[in-house]
Parts: structure tokens; C-alpha cells; sequence
């Protein structure tokens, strides 16, 4: 491929034009961007978006976006007017439970770099005069809020035409009233975009369609997984208040204001309020039955994207906003619209390359909030192979199959509309869809009376109701102290109750969720060799924990290798990303070297996976296996098979939770049996079936990591506390030769283990970590750490915080005294594991 490549945009959104600016940006000039509606009105969700533009976010990856945003547009300017209007963003509490929330956003602003504050119901009228800070409605009140000076308003459609304007300069086409009737492709990479025009040749499409673009995938057999609803927003009459404040084109000089409490939004329009609302059912839009607008018929009140307004959904919404403020009590409502955009299962947006179309690329379900950094982000995985910003809870290919379905995205995408601007906690589950995937396990699960929460579409027991009895056993030492009512959300105290058998006994756990490939064939060996960081080159009974890494030496996954036989391997990994990364680069390799071909398949759903830990294990497992599983039969990090009571059964001398014992695999029509022989085998060394709350106890303990937790692909493996994973003197792999520049450069921060000084104050993640009074880093995983009567925290902090230092981390506006401590706090020098 040239240097600058042939490239084709579907949609001169906000979204499309952004992302032909960065590649010209880049120097690549050899772009088209095709818009099915006229370019200055292009008719699709950035035509009619109201602009807010909103930095707080729980994901780091998505307040990049919106930061960037911010920045681009206020850069972006002509005739001295910029493309963004910083009047701030200001979310209101009515509640207590609102004001609370306010309070763990700040920390995750903190965290996240971004400036905020909170301020009280006085502060916010001076803020936005036109607030009733008296009774509202059902005896609540403006009790206070959270202010981000930097949040604004993006002119979206005048951004979209300085956008075509600076990257036509630099050499990019642009090319309205083209409807692309197909996606034109050779040897399983696109040529070219098929338009009513005539075919564009191409080396790269994109397709940023927004809430067109399920249908664009449909076109070459490609799940984009959104759904397209109708949203409602409406404008109010001039209110004698704002006339003569507010010029325009920018036409708001207070903050944008959010009363998340009633799922609404508000933002100044000149002399009237523009009004948003979250507050009404879903409308999924049937796109068969989306208006016919010509170019010619095209306007700000007629396009594609603008639906009829049903002032019967909106009239709850507008006595709401009249009772929030009264200067609307005197007024109307101007205009309304039903406006379109997208939703995905999971509200994140979608970007990636297409797993079986070379070439083809996403970058969908995209809010102006993020536009400009998503596309920022597109154009460095476009140009250099891999954005510098962390894509893992972006990507196309995260879902699973199932995840994927018409039914699935409908239900999902629905339920995350109705919940954008409810208090939701870390763990919360769905309601709705649940027992998509279960294991073979899960009906003796349900009979312990297991509490699910689900993963993936896994049901995954966190603890166990028939557990409950043991509190009364549990010895004083063992017992954790009271939780706050945030944290002790979705968690038990059975959790301590496991963690304790599981440490002085034996636990059962269910390991079957944990993403499982086999990769066969002659050129398995040289496919992982090529991928991973370990020695995978080793004789079949090997089993090797290592990593995936980006081009730059970002860890792009942790995955463990087993060698079963010459050239059969089974890989746990993280996700369908991985899954789908691996079996990419397989066909590849199959179609460049015949003779090494690989075959890489998704075995999880017809296996299965228990973790049989404890000190007692091998009395357990002993009593329904004759093989050897001593010390001298199956080593630390080997595998064999074996057979449990006649199962066969693959045996893994591995443990995530630090104790003695194995990952037993075998398929899942013996799953429940293998089970149950266990079980029964155990019941005389107090066996217990455990769950994740446990677990994750116990994995922070002996300080492994969880990949997307506490690293992803923007830290390397030696600022995480990885670097053994680095196989000493491998070269040739992904990432190596970055990497290796990357260890000799002096680390700016790292990944440390802390333990809460007052012994009970339990924090959850993402919050800000203070040294000296200044926010230097935050949390990423956390958890009371039943075995060291300690709370415990992983964090990234700057490298020039040591082991003993003193540090704060700040929970619902309090600051909480820690350490940095040496880890792993448990069996540092591994007894325990290695039996």
C-alpha cells in the first residue's frame, strides 16, 4: 500500500469530516467522502444535534474523546468565531442520592484530568438564574451540582463545513447526493465503494453512517451491532429573560444544563431554551419507513434524521421543565422533532476494522460529544496501526455472537436509553436479557442459592446463599468490616466466608466464562511465537502465561498458552477480540504459507472449566482420580490429562487465586458430573462452591492483574509489573522492537499495590489518588482482602512513588489514607502455589 492510500468516507457527518481532516492532517490526501444528501445539509444526526458537548464520563477512554472534542472545536475557527462555545456544563441534584453521585463523578473527573467542582444550590442559581432553587414538584429541591467550567456547545454543522473546507484544501474530494448501493471487494479485502455515481475505487473505506450504518454492514455480511431511536427535542417560545442575551450563532452564554434526575437536558437557543429529553419510551425507527427527502426538498424542518414530534410523549417532560424553570411557565413550545441516533448494547460506540473484510472500517454510533476524538483515534489506527488512546471498550468485534442479534441489540440498546441518566452502579446488571449463556454448572448453582451477576452474557455466581451458615464459624480475624451502602452494593459477606474455605480448605469455582480458543495446525507453534511475548516453543505438558502487545509495546491482552500436544495449543483469553485478532492473523498467515497453516476456533461453549483451590485439593481430587497430580507429576504451569471418576479431563497446575490446585477442563456434556464427583469427593474436607466476590479478593491478594482493569494497550508490561512475562531474549514477536526501546526509557508512572491505612474504608475504582495534595493518579481494581484484614487498591501513580509512601484516595469527596506497600501482600514467595 502507498503511502497515501486510497481512501473512501461514507458520511460527511460530523464524524466522516473530522476523520478526512486527520488523515490529511497525517498527509494522506488521497480521500473521498461520499454523503447521500446534500453536503451542506447533509440530513443525518449531526444536522439537527443540539451540540452538548460533555466531558464526565465513567470511561477514561470516552472523556479523551470528549476532551479532544472540546479542544478541536474551540481551535477550529473563521472570521474569529471558533466552532465550540465554552459556557461550561453544570448537572443539577434533587435528590440525595443525586448530590452523592455528583460527588464519585468529581473523583472520576479527578482522575481523569478533568476540572470540576461541586457547588450548592445558591452557586447554582447564580450560575443559571432561571433555576427554581425552591420546592419542586413531589417536595424536592435543587440541592446542589456539578460543575465542569470546560463542557460546552459544539456548532456541529458549522464545524462540518469548515472541516470540508480546511481537508478539501489539503486535497480531499468531497461528494454529495452519492448513495452507496455496495461495497465492492476481491480476495477478502475492499476495492472500492459502489455508488449510484459509479464505482470509487478504494484501498480503505470507512463507513461513519451513523444510524445508517447497520444497514451499510448488511452489505457485506458485517454485524454492526446498533439500533437507531428516535430522540426527543424541543425549543420553547423567546422568553423575555434571554432577549437580547444571547447572540447568535452561538446563542448561549449560561452552561448547559442537565437534570438528570427527570432524564432531561437543557441549553440556551438565542432567547429560547432548547429542551432534551431522555424521559419517554423508546422509539426504535423502523429505517424502511424513514422520510423521502430530495436535495431539493431538503431543510432544517425536512430531512431524514427529523421525525414528527409526538407532543403526547413530551408533555410529561415539558411540566417538568416548567417546574425546573419557571420562565417557562408563561411560554410554548416553538418547535420539536423527534431526532435520530444511535445506541448500542453496551452505550459505547463502534470502531474497528471489520474481522473478514480487509479494509473495511467502522466508526459508528458516535455522539458529537466524542466526534472529534473518536476520529482522531480512526486516524491513528488508520496511519501508524494503533491510536494512542485505549479502543478495548470501543471495539467492533467486542460483542459476542449472541450480543449481535437483532433481538439483543433492540432490548439492550432500549434498556441503555431509558437508564442514561440513572445512578448505576459498577457491578449493576441487566435485568433483561439474562441466562443467554450458562454453564453446564448452573443448576447445582441455582440450588446453592448462587447470587448472579453477568459477564459477556455468562451468568457468573458471586457468591453463594447455602455459604451463609458459615458466618457463624467464621473466625473473628476473618471477618470484614461494615461496608458503606455504595460499596456494599452487588457484594455479600459470604464472599468472606468462601475466601476463608477456599484458603484453609478448598474452593469450587466456575472458570467456564473464561474465553477458551484452540489454535491448531503446523503453523500454531510459529502464529504464537510471532503474537506473543513467552517461549510457547516448548515441549506438549508446557503451559505459559504471556502477552499480546500493540505495534508500540502497548499490551493489547494477557493470555495463557497451553501446549496439548505438538501442534495443538489452547489459548485463555480475554475476549472476542482476542478471538478474532488471533484467527485474522491465522488466515493470514495459512494464505501466505500454506505449508504453516493454523486454525484458530472459539472452543468455550462446548467445554467447560472448574478451579478446584485450596490446601486441601489434592486430598479432594484424589479420592476420584488415580493419576499423579503430586508435586513431581504435574508441576507448577504444566498440564496433562487426566480422568476424574472416568471423565477425561485436561488438568492445568494453574491458580488465579494463589492457592494449591488445578483448572480442570473437559466438554460440557461432562461438565455436571464432574461437578457433582467433586463435590461429593470434597464434602469430608468442607468443600465449598465460591464465587467471583471471593475471588477477586483473593486475586488482588497475590497482585495478578485483570487485563482492561488495572492495563490496557496504553501501558506496557513493565510499567504494569509485567515484564517477566517477557521471554528472555526473544525477539521477532509484535511489539518487540518498541518495547525494547520502551525499557530503556525511565517509566513516568506504574501500577502499585496500596492498603487503606484505617483497615475498613473500601474504595471500588476509578477514584483519584492525591500525593502532596496534588491528583497524581487513580484506581483501578479494589477489594477487601479477606487473608490480610486490609482493604486493598491498585493504582497508578507516578514512578517516583515508592514502597512506605503515604498517599490519599479520594472516595465521595473524602480522602482516605493509604500506603504503597510491596506485593504481592500474600505468599510472596509462592508456597502456597506451588504446593
Amino acid at each position: 500500500m502507498s503511502a497515501s492510500p486510497r481512501v473512501v468516507i461514507i458520511g460527511a457527518g460530523i464524524v466522516g469530516t473530522n476523520l478526512a481532516d486527520e488523515l490529511a492532517t497525517r498527509g494522506w490526501t488521497n480521500i473521498t467522502v461520499v454523503e447521500q444528501g446534500p453536503l451542506e445539509l447533509a440530513g443525518g444526526s449531526t444536522s439537527h444535534a443540539p451540540g452538548l458537548v460533555f466531558q464526565n464520563n465513567p470511561s477514561r477512554t470516552m472523556t479523551e474523546f470528549a476532551t479532544y472534542t472540546v479542544n478541536k472545536l474551540l481551535a477550529l475557527s473563521k472570521d474569529g468565531e471558533s466552532c465550540f462555545n465554552q459556557v461550561g456544563g453544570l448537572e443539577l441534584a434533587t435528590t440525595p442520592e443525586r448530590l452523592a453521585d455528583l460527588k464519585r463523578k468529581m473523583g472520576v473527573m479527578t482522575s481523569w484530568g478533568v476540572e470540576s467542582r461541586i457547588v450548592d444550590a445558591d452557586e447554582c442559581e447564580k450560575i443559571y438564574p432561571l433555576l427554581n432553587t425552591g420546592k419542586l414538584t413531589g417536595g424536592r429541591e435543587v440541592l446542589g451540582g456539578l460543575l465542569i467550567p470546560t463542557d460546552g456547545l459544539a456548532l456541529a454543522a458549522r464545524a462540518v463545513q469548515l472541516l470540508m473546507e480546511r481537508s478539501s484544501e489539503r486535497g480531499v474530494t468531497y461528494q454529495g447526493d452519492t448513495t452507496v448501493t455496495g461495497i465492492a471487494q476481491e480476495g477478502g479485502r475492499v476495492t472500492g465503494v459502489e455508488t449510484g455515481n459509479g464505482l470509487i475505487p478504494a484501498d480503505i473505506v470507512v463507513s461513519c453512517a451513523g444510524f445508517w450504518g447497520r444497514e451499510l454492514g448488511k452489505m457485506v455480511g458485517l454485524e454492526v451491532p446498533l439500533l437507531p431511536l428516535a430522540h426527543q427535542y424541543a425549543i420553547s417560545n423567546p422568553l423575555p429573560e434571554l432577549e437580547g442575551v444571547n447572540e447568535l450563532p452561538k446563542g448561549a452564554s449560561k452552561p448547559i444544563l442537565r437534570y438528570q434526575d427527570k432524564d432531561l437536558y437543557y441549553r440556551e437557543w438565542g432567547d429560547r431554551i432548547g429542551i432534551g429529553s431522555y424521559a419517554h419510551r423508546p422509539m426504535p425507527v423502523d429505517m424502511s419507513a424513514l422520510p423521502k427527502v430530495s436535495a431539493e426538498e431538503m431543510s432544517d424542518h425536512r430531512m431524514p434524521s427529523r421525525l414528527d414530534f409526538t407532543l403526547e410523549d413530551f408533555l410529561p417532560a415539558w411540566e417538568d421543565s416548567q417546574d425546573l424553570l419557571p420562565a417557562l411557565r408563561n411560554s410554548g413550545i416553538q418547535d420539536g422533532f423527534n431526532g435520530i441516533f444511535s445506541f448500542t448494547p453496551d452505550g459505547g460506540p463502534l470502531m474497528g476494522e471489520a474481522p473478514d473484510l480487509q479494509g473495511l472500517f467502522v466508526a459508528e454510533a458516535v455522539w458529537v460529544t466524542h466526534s472529534a476524538g473518536v476520529a482522531k483515534a480512526m486516524a491513528e489506527l488508520l496511519v501508524d496501526g494503533h491510536p494512542q488512546t485505549d479502543l478495548h471498550g470501543c471495539e467492533l468485534t467486542r460483542f459476542e455472537k449472541v450480543q449481535t442479534s437483532d433481538a439483543y441489540v433492540s432490548e439492550t440498546s432500549q434498556q441503555n436509553f431509558v437508564e442514561i441518566y440513572d445512578i448505576l452502579h459498577p457491578l449493576q446488571p441487566k435485568e433483561s436479557p439474562r441466562d443467554l449463556r450458562v454453564s453446564p454448572f448452573n443448576v447445582r448453582q441455582k440450588e446453592l442459592g448462587a447470587f448472579f451477576l453477568e459477564s459477556a452474557g455468562w451468568e457468573r455466581p458471586h457468591w453463594f446463599e447455602a455459604n451463609r451458615g458459615l458466618l457463624e464459624e467464621l473466625p473473628a480475624e476473618w471477618q470484614a468490616p461494615e461496608r458503606d451502602e455504595w460499596s456494599a452494593m452487588f457484594s455479600s459477606p459470604i464472599s468472606a466466608a468462601e475466601a476463608w474455605k477456599t484458603r484453609t480448605a478448598v474452593g469450587l469455582f466456575d472458570m467456564t466464562p473464561l474465553k477458551r480458543l484452540s489454535v491448531v495446525g503446523p503453523g500454531a507453534q510459529a502464529l504464537l511465537h510471532r503474537l506473543s511475548t513467552g517461549n510457547i516453543a516448548k515441549k506438549p505438558g508446557a503451559v505459559t502465561y504471556c502477552l499480546l502487545l500493540e505495534h508500540d509495546g502497548g499490551i493489547r491482552s494477557d493470555v495463557t498458552v497451553a501446549r496439548l500436544a505438538e501442534e495443538d495449543f489452547q489459548l485463555g483469553v480475554n475476549s472476542n477480540v482476542d478471538f478474532d485478532y488471533l484467527r485474522v492473523e491465522a488466515r493470514k498467515q495459512s494464505s501466505a504459507d500454506p505449508a504453516q497453516w493454523v486454525h484458530v476456533s472459539d472452543v468455550t461453549g462446548s467445554t467447560c472449566c472448574i478451579g478446584l483451590w485450596g490446601p486441601l485439593a489434592r486430598e479432594v481430587i484424589g479420592k476420584v482420580s488415580s493419576d499423579d497430580l503430586t508435586n513431581d507429576g504435574l508441576k507448577y504451569f504444566r498440564t496433562k490429562e487426566i480422568s476424574v471418576g472416568g471423565i477425561p479431563v485436561t488438568a492445568m497446575r494453574l491458580s488465579y487465586v494463589g492457592e494449591l490446585g488445578w483448572e480442570l477442563y473437559t466438554t460440557a456434556e461432562y461438565g455436571l458430573k464432574l461437578w457433582d464427583l467433586l463435590f461429593e469427593a470434597g464434602r469430608e474436607h468442607g468443600i465449598i462452591a465460591a464465587g467471583r466476590g471471593a475471588f477477586n479478593s483473593m486475586r488482588l491478594e497475590k497482585g495478578y492483574r485483570l487485563w482492561g482493569t488495572d492495563m490496557t494497550s496504553e501501558h506496557h508490561p513493565y510499567q504494569a509489573g509485567l515484564g517477566f512475562s517477557i521471554a528472555k531474549d526473544k525477539t521477532g514477536f509484535v511489539g518487540c522492537e518498541a518495547l525494547a526501546a520502551r525499557k530503556e526509557q525511565p517509566s513516568a508512572r506504574e501500577l502499585r499495590c496500596l492498603t487503606v491505612d484505617d483497615g475498613t474504608s473500601l474504595v471500588l475504582g476509578k477514584e483519584p489518588v492525591y500525593v502532596d495534595g496534588s491528583a497524581v493518579g487513580y484506581v483501578t481494581s479494589a477489594a477487601y482482602g479477606y487473608s490480610v484484614r486490609k482493604p486493598i487498591a491498585y493504582a497508578w501513580l507516578p514512578a517516583s512513588v515508592s514502597v512506605g509512601d503515604s498517599v490519599e484516595v479520594e472516595y465521595f469527596g473524602k480522602r482516605i489514607a493509604a500506603t504503597v506497600s510491596a506485593e504481592p501482600l500474600f505468599d510472596p514467595g509462592m508456597e502456597r502455589l506451588r504446593g
